[in-house]
């Protein structure tokens, strides 16, 4: 038994607006910026400058990743996507990484080639300084601005991308740093600071990339986040345990599938009652849970050896019939219940209340006489007979 929800348009149409508005203005402004920098750490003398526009013209191909990532994610579920397209923004985090990495690996290679090649250091001037300080102001209002974004539509493209504006923010101040010091007569500086820009850079796109393939392989919830999980599961009335919980995240959602175990007698109708409350608390209370599946079990089946398949209810019926058929009082039977445990199938009997009115009825002899003659299969246990 099983519940399965989708995700709320209105989130859905939130956070496509939200990725829609933030990469717009913040391609605008990385392009304004990686042209301002490029342009004056060429003018100003400035390889660590130089190094910080290119990071920033990274920034635009990451607007464009984010751009394009968020409009394919926001589309709702398809035939061949069930389960939405969520993933889009991971591997759009996963792309942004490893941009991140390959640009940190050019800055560094050349940061390194101009510190053991004197003559290729280069002397910036009050240009570089200039933009740089600009830049530093620019791209910490667009972290803030994109952060807020993020929070308010739980998104972690969108989160990533603000901490891409924030490496920017960092690497500047860096890069103000090599130029000054390279201005004040220490040569070295300017080549040493693109350098940390550059290990910077790579730090930032390995916490990227790491979480978009913990994502990707279905890494599961931290272990906080489980036991709070498993504890509002069995807050619910008629849950006695649970086990099977397995969660896993889809962009900025989590989902979680679960075995509840309930009473082995209650009706299917009861038992997909715990399974609703079950899914509806979990949305509730848990931040981001969005998709939830919840299978009842009479038994806890996953500490169960394996058995031979069981008879399905008409096959079953035909055998009782066979078993019984020496039993003239077994014909008057007006239901069946079949309880699938432990292996075996657990019968339940009803008979009228006439059956045990008439003279020389004997409802205990029945009842022994019926259990006789299920030992011959061994796919039967016990019986229970009612009268009513």
């Amino acid at each position: 038994m099983s519940s399965l929800v989708n995700v709320p348009t209105a989130t859905t149409r939130e956070r496509r607006q939200a990725i829609t508005h933030t990469s717009i203005v913040s391609a605008v402004l990385n392009l304004v910026l990686s042209a301002i920098k490029i342009l004056a750490g060429f003018l100003g003398h400035s390889q660590a400058l130089v190094a910080d526009g290119i990071h920033s013209l990274s920034d635009l191909l990451s607007d464009v990743l984010v751009y394009v990532a968020g409009h394919h994610a926001s589309q709702q579920p398809d035939q061949n996507h069930p389960y939405g397209h969520a993933r889009y923004e991971t591997v759009a985090t996963l792309a942004l990484g490893t941009l991140l990495l390959l640009i940190a690996l050019g800055i560094g290679w050349d940061a390194v080639h101009r510190l053991f090649e004197p003559d290729a250091l280069l002397k910036p001037d009050a240009l570089a300084l200039a933009a740089t300080l600009a830049s530093i102001g620019v791209k910490e209002w667009l972290y803030w601005w994109t952060l807020g974004y993020a929070k308010r539509v739980r998104s972690d493209l969108l989160r990533a991308n603000a901490w891409h504006h924030r490496s920017d923010a960092i690497s500047s101040i860096v890069v103000l740093i090599g130029i000054a010091g390279t201005m004040a007569g220490l040569t070295y500086l300017d080549a040493i600071a693109a350098f940390i820009v550059a290990l910077m850079i790579a730090r930032i796109a390995w916490g990227l990339g790491w979480g978009a393939v913990s994502e990707l392989v279905d890494t599961g919830l931290e272990s906080e986040r489980i036991t709070e999980v498993a504890q509002t599961i069995r807050s619910v009335g008629g849950v006695r345990d649970i086990h099977m919980l397995r969660t896993r995240r889809l962009g900025g959602q989590v989902s979680a599938d679960v075995h509840v175990l309930v009473d082995p007698d209650i009706s299917v109708s009861e038992g997909h009652m715990i399974s609703v409350l079950v899914e509806q608390r979990l949305k509730r209370e848990i931040s981001d849970m969005t998709d939830v599946t919840v299978h009842i079990d009479p038994e806890d089946d996953a500490s169960k050896p394996e058995v031979p398949p069981l008879p399905l209810r008409a096959e079953a019926l035909a055998r009782l019939a066979s078993l019984w058929s020496a039993i003239p009082a077994a014909n008057e039977r007006q239901r069946l219940l079949l309880h699938y445990l432990g292996g075996r199938i657990e019968v339940e009997v009803f008979f009228p209340i006439t059956a045990c009115q008439r003279t020389g009825s004997d409802p205990e002899r029945l009842c022994a006489e019926l259990a006789e003659a299920l030992r011959e299969d061994s796919a039967f246990g016990r019986v229970r007979v009612y009268f009513g």
